[in-house]
């Protein structure tokens, strides 16, 4: 066991404390990470506050992990010591029902691990990256290109694959027009992505209040929701929306 320095929190209404927790011993297929960077997702805010379902405290989040692999088990084949990696929010499945099988571990018909607030195969709670170093399945770790920052990669690991994901399974690119809807933490990444893969890429928010920072990121387009000829004017417009919006909006408007 290796003992690391963590913040955590010991309850939905406690504030973060400096503590000690203990990474696993490497298994044959296993990494340990030394993180440099964990980026703050709103969904570790959630699951600390214990607004998503019961959380086992103390509770250690943060899943927008980046940082420098330091030791590899004995049958590691995908890294090495000195790798550059990120984690993002799932650190272990199955591998071995349908949907592993096909790459989708995050539709596991066991159960999927998250990196934390979850329970790995040998029993233990999950701990995550607001900590100094990190054990992790070698599937589940992302090289990190040497010409990406890794305090930049480290949002990539969740907002960014948040919104590269469906971008790219609906073949977002030259030709395409797409929307982003909302303008925050999700939506300008989303906007950044859209256009570096060559589509013409609109922001649909609720005021042009952001508008050259849209446009800064990328964006061809900058509209107001909050003008009704918005939504006329721009009918039939779109091969894609993606919507970005954590707040009740009219779906149908957008479908329209």
């Amino acid at each position: 066991m290796l003992t690391v320095k963590a913040w955590a929190l010991d309850g939905p209404d406690k504030s973060f404390r400096e503590a000690e927790i203990a990474r696993r011993d490497l298994d044959t297929h296993d990494v340990l990470i030394d993180i440099k960077f964990a980026g703050i997702c709103h969904s570790d805010i959630h699951t600390a506050h214990g607004e998503w379902g019961t959380v086992n405290y103390p509770l250690v989040p943060g899943h927008e992990i980046a940082g420098i692999v330091t030791e590899v088990g004995a049958e590691v084949t995908k890294y090495k010591v000195g790798d550059r990696v990120g984690v993002g929010c799932m650190v272990d499945s199955c591998g071995e029902c349908a949907n592993c099988q096909k790459g989708e571990e995050q539709y596991c018909l066991k159960g999927n691990v998250p990196t934390y607030a979850g329970v790995d195969k040998y029993g233990e709670p999950t701990q995550g990256g607001y900590s100094t170093h990190i054990v992790v399945v070698e599937d589940f770790v992302v090289r990190i290109p040497d010409n990406i920052e890794l305090d930049a990669a480290a949002p990539l690991l969740c907002a960014g694959i948040t919104t590269y994901s469906p971008l790219n399974h609906w073949g977002a690119g030259p030709g395409k027009k797409v929307a982003v809807v909302g303008m925050g933490g999700l939506g300008h990444v989303a906007v950044k992505i859209a256009a570096a893969m060559g589509a013409e890429v609109t922001v649909l928010s609720q005021t042009l209040s952001k508008k050259e920072d849209g446009l800064e990121f990328g964006a061809s387009d900058y509209y107001a929701t909050s003008d009704p000829e918005t939504f006329e004017k721009l009918a039939g417009t779109f091969d894609l929306i993606l919507n970005t919006v954590s707040a009740k909006i009219d779906i149908d408007a957008y479908f329209s």
